[in-house]
């Protein structure tokens, strides 16, 4: 491995710094994008019935806000239970805003990575062929220099491709995640909210 990175020259610490932090935040995303994390299933059930045993305190909420991001739009929702449905809707987009760009974290680096890293492995492209011209002289083709060129022009297409091919496909299959995490949170958020203005008619 470390005569690959010699042959691939001094434009390829880019690329492995890049691979690093990539494979980085893919492995945080996966840890912290678990669907039991991030929707507990009996949640909102758990909360209506706080909500019709008259249960609902500061401390209740504290500990809904600490239980998981669908917890902290469900609190914010319970906090404003007694005000009217448009603050209460109102403060519940606030929170969902709020969760929403943490489920975002770190994903727009990855995407810059995938969209970067066939770039930096171009630059190794030219910096490999600036050596294979440099290894022509008046005396002839240097073959040691012209093999040195060659292998840091191909090394490094070849080192950008193979990060930039994962990075997207987990930078887009975690867009579709929180999306899809963001859309059921939305329709729990106001499935309560209903249930509430409903059982105070």
């Amino acid at each position: 491995m470390f005569a690959i990175i010699q042959a691939a020259g001094w434009p390829i610490w880019f690329l492995l710094v890049a691979s690093v932090i990539a494979l980085t935040l893919i492995i945080e995303r996966i840890l912290y994008l678990r669907r039991r994390r991030i929707l507990p299933p009996t949640l909102l059930q758990e909360v209506i019935r706080v909500y019709h045993n008259g249960k609902v305190n500061a401390e209740v909420v504290s500990k809904l806000e600490q239980n998981s991001p669908l917890g902290r739009v469900l609190a914010a929702g319970l906090r404003n239970v007694d005000a009217p449905r448009d603050v209460m809707k109102e403060s519940i987009e606030e929170a969902g805003r709020g969760t929403a760009h943490e489920l975002e974290r770190f994903l727009t680096t990855l995407g810059t990575i995938a969209s970067l890293a066939p770039l930096m492995g171009l630059f190794g492209t030219i910096v490999g062929m600036i050596e294979i011209f440099g290894a022509q002289n008046n005396t002839g083709t240097n073959p040691a220099e012209l093999a040195h060129g060659i292998s840091v022009a191909l090394y490094n297409t070849g080192f950008g491709l193979a990060i930039a091919m994962p990075a997207l496909i987990f930078y887009r299959h975690f867009r579709a995640l929180v999306d899809s995490f963001i859309v059921d949170m939305e329709q729990q958020a106001v499935k309560f909210v209903d249930i509430v203005h409903n059982a105070r008619k």
